[in-house]
């Protein structure tokens, strides 16, 4: 097959480009075999919300770098295939946590497995990548490394998993890295000292920063977001306003089905428990990319205690302007932690799950927080209502706390900046990789680290 490019395609420097085609035979990286066919190919793979955010990321990424034109295929949600993917199914087929909660879905789970290595198989992939979703994701990757030994192919694709399991916050959790290199090239961390105790255990790994740091880099919210703006201006979402004297909470549900289920009638409860204290008060109630989430909370709304607006997703902007014009936020336990640690708004941070999945959590963790801020801060800053005291009345109570006390709001804003700082990868490290990589025209985002990554990764 004759390959031709023209250098207007080239996103690389042209030199680079050059210099690593006319030598793939000994440099074997994923561009210079994909260069072979005349197009990368790429599966990737997401079973959830915030995966679904992190895919698409990666999709635009990998757009802008590649010299070569990029097909898609796999599974995601509306972000990733507005981005180019046709989902195979519904990404929320997928979107489980938990261990009890799982075995009603074991069956479903088997039969998208297969039809999921089905396709990648048939597709032929220079490149898989799976994003998050760790149980589903990696029986994927293990099935699909035993199904090219089983059918002796010797050019397989590389495997790479973006977000490394938090093997950090499970007893005996680094114990289980090792396995991971029989299916997994190389992970990309989202968490400092992740890549170092990955690689010690033989797996290869790059720390590519936490994903809301494309929130700052797309609206520069660090500098934008501070605490003395987060007042009321009359702001409107859609054909609503709200007043400017009114007591505003962001409230975050969940992502999954299972969770909004389980997590929204408390939360209604405990807005009507707090109409007494604020009787001004109207609550933005987030709504995932998720079509049974927003089906489930639109026939839920009606019953909503206090005045509400509906926040849909899709929009960064949207979202942020949301907790801008908030005083506290509500949410279940997930990456929405941290996305509210950067727009400086206090919040309380609320789980619950099945008894039997919730009494695991408390034999195998090995860390007294659930949340990501508090975990690296290694500090409570963010007030956390587990299990039992996840119930109406203690939210209530320290939402009200949370709107009245000011020293208790100002550690959460003095918390955030010690937060950002942690989740970036040191400017000598990112210097390094871009580079190594050829991207000094392009601004660092985690999304272009891991894209320059898969680009120029070569098997050893």
């Amino acid at each position: 097959m004759m390959f031709q490019i023209t250098k207007s395609k080239l996103r690389f420097p042209l030199s680079t480009f050059t210099k690593r085609y006319s030598s793939f035979q000994a440099a074997k990286s994923v561009i210079d075999k994909a260069a072979i066919d005349g197009e990368l190919r790429v599966f990737i793979v997401s079973g959830e919300v915030s995966g679904d955010n992190i895919g698409s990321r990666l999709m635009s990424s990998l757009k802008k770098l590649s010299p070569l034109p990029i097909r898609f295929n796999g599974v995601g949600g509306s972000l990733m295939c507005k981005k180019g993917l046709n989902s195979l199914f519904p990404m929320e087929d997928l979107a489980v946590m938990g261990v009890w909660e799982l075995l009603p879905h074991l069956y479903k789970f088997r039969v998208k497995l297969k039809e999921t290595i089905d396709a990648a198989v048939k597709f032929k992939p220079h490149v898989v990548v799976t994003v998050d979703s760790k149980g589903f994701s990696f029986r994927l990757l293990k099935e699909l490394r035993a199904r090219y030994k089983q059918q002796r192919l010797e050019n397989c694709s590389v495997h790479f998993h973006y977000v490394a399991p938090s093997f950090w916050a499970w007893k005996g959790g680094e114990s289980r890295l090792g396995g991971l290199s029989e299916f997994v090239d190389h992970l990309f961390c989202i968490l400092p000292n992740e890549e170092r105790v990955c690689r010690e255990h033989g797996v290869e790994a790059t720390f590519v920063g936490h994903p809301v740091l494309e929130d700052a880099s797309e609206f520069d919210l660090v500098r934008r977001c501070k605490p003395q703006e987060l007042k009321l201006e009359g702001l409107s979402f859609s054909e609503h306003s709200i007043p400017s004297d009114s007591t505003v909470i962001s409230v975050l549900p969940g992502s999954r089905l299972q969770e909004v289920e389980r997590m929204l009638p408390i939360f209604s409860k405990a807005m009507k428990l707090l109409k007494d204290p604020f009787p001004k008060l109207v609550t933005l109630i987030h709504v995932a990319s998720n079509n049974q989430v927003d089906h489930y909370i639109g026939e839920s709304f009606s019953e909503w205690p206090v005045p509400a607006i509906l926040v849909p997703s899709g929009s960064t902007q949207l979202k942020y302007d949301a907790f801008g014009a908030s005083q506290a936020a509500l949410c279940t336990s997930g990456t929405v932690a941290v996305e509210l640690q950067l727009a400086h708004l206090p919040s309380l941070v609320a789980y619950r799950a099945h008894f039997l999945t919730e009494l695991l959590i408390r034999y195998k963790a090995k860390i007294p927080y659930i949340s990501l801020p508090n975990i690296l801060l290694d500090s409570p800053i963010i007030p956390e209502a587990l299990f039992q005291a996840c119930n109406p009345s203690n939210l209530a109570s320290i939402l009200e706390r949370l709107l009245l006390d000011e020293k208790m709001r100002e550690r959460q804003v003095v918390g955030a900046e010690k937060l950002i700082q942690l989740l970036h990868p040191s400017e000598s490290r990112m210097g390094n990789s871009i580079h190594c990589t050829g991207l000094e025209s392009h601004r660092y985002t985690p999304s272009i680290l891991a894209a320059s990554t898969i680009l120029s990764y070569a098997r050893r």
